[in-house]
C-alpha cells in the first residue's frame, strides 16, 4: 500500500496519467476563470498554448517531481491526523500549500530563458496564490482519486 505522495503519483507506470490529470485540471482551473483578472489569465495561458502547444504539459512533467516534494510534508500530516479527506486538509491549510507550490513555479520562471514565458509569469504571478487556493479543491481529489487507484490495484 503506498504512503507517500511519491509512491502514489511518482510511479513510472502511473506518472503520465498524473501529468495528463493535471494538465486537465490547469485547463479546466483557467477555464473556469472568469472577471478582468479571469480575461488576464485565460489571455496570458493562451499565449503560452501558442508559443508552444505541449508548455504545459511538459512544465508540469518537469517539475511534478518538485510539486510532490513541496506537498509531502501536507500529505504526511493529513494521513498522520487520520480524519477527513486530503482535499480538506489542503484546503485548510490553502494559504501554506499555495505558497509552498508557487515556490516551485517562481523558481522555474526565474530560470527560463524564454522572455516571453517570463513577462506571462510576472504579469500573472500577483494573482497567482489566489488562483492555486481556488485550484486546492481539484488537486486533493486529484491525488485522491490516484491514492485510491494505487491503493486498491
Amino acid at each position: 500500500m503506498a504512503q507517500t505522495l511519491q509512491e502514489i503519483l511518482l510511479a513510472p507506470n502511473r506518472r503520465p496519467k498524473v501529468v495528463e490529470d493535471v494538465t486537465k485540471l490547469v485547463d479546466s482551473e483557467v477555464s473556469d476563470k472568469s472577471g478582468v483578472s479571469g480575461l488576464a489569465v485565460k489571455s496570458g495561458y493562451a499565449l503560452i498554448k501558442k508559443i508552444n502547444s505541449s508548455f504545459v504539459s511538459d512544465a508540469v512533467d518537469s517539475m511534478l517531481d518538485n510539486f510532490v516534494g513541496r506537498m509531502e510534508p501536507y500529505y504526511a500530516s493529513y494521513k498522520a491526523s487520520g480524519t477527513g479527506s486530503f482535499t480538506e486538509h489542503l484546503t485548510a491549510n490553502s494559504s501554506d500549500v499555495a505558497d509552498a507550490l508557487l515556490g516551485v513555479t517562481d523558481d522555474r520562471a526565474a530560470g527560463s530563458r524564454r522572455d516571453s514565458v517570463k513577462k506571462v509569469y510576472a504579469k500573472l504571478r500577483p494573482q497567482a496564490k489566489k488562483h492555486v487556493e481556488e485550484a486546492l479543491p481539484r488537486l486533493g481529489a486529484l491525488v485522491e482519486e490516484h491514492a485510491a487507484a494505487v491503493n486498491t490495484g
